[in-house]
């Protein structure tokens, strides 16, 4: 559907619990990417200049971890910031889940993966209920970018 499913006191809640996170876009970035190559090593061959780096120290000093790091999170950043607009958060999500399932051809699963360990984050740093204001919030995002998925044909 193309209306989102949160009330405006979830979205309300949600920006608070992201905020939190985005003040340190860099390093949670970061830390989310790593904790993602090394619990799912697969995850990294869509990654051409990760690919030869095991430990997670080399992979949190790497620039290009760091830069796609930040970059997740400023892409999540402008979802968060559209939530009470469908118009603009399909705006957003739309032509970024069409680029990873035609150009990058990125499986649909690691945006679950990556949403689950931003979660785990969330909750080790600021608790449960952070988490929990959330979680309706990952679900929208991959439930658009399973759509996007489906009409590329996956």
């Amino acid at each position: 559907s193309s209306t989102m499913s949160l009330s405006e006191a979830e979205v309300q809640s949600a920006r608070g619990a992201w905020e939190k996170m985005y003040v340190d876009a860099e390093d949670n970035g970061t830390a989310v990417l790593v904790r993602m190559f090394t619990e799912h090593p697969d995850t990294k061959s869509y990654f051409t200049h990760f690919k030869g780096m095991d430990s997670a120290e080399e992979m949190k000093q790497s620039d290009q971890v760091r830069g796609h790091g930040k970059k997740v999170f400023s892409a999540i950043n402008d979802m968060v910031q559209h939530l009470d607009n469908s118009e603009a958060f399909l705006g957003i999500v739309t032509p970024l889940g069409k680029k990873h399932a035609t150009q990058l051809k990125i499986d649909p699963k690691n945006f679950r993966i990556i949403c689950d360990i931003i979660l785990q984050l969330m909750e080790e740093k600021f608790g449960g209920d952070c988490k929990t204001s959330f979680e309706k919030v990952t679900n929208e995002i991959c439930t658009h970018l399973n759509n996007i998925y489906k009409e590329e044909g996956w």
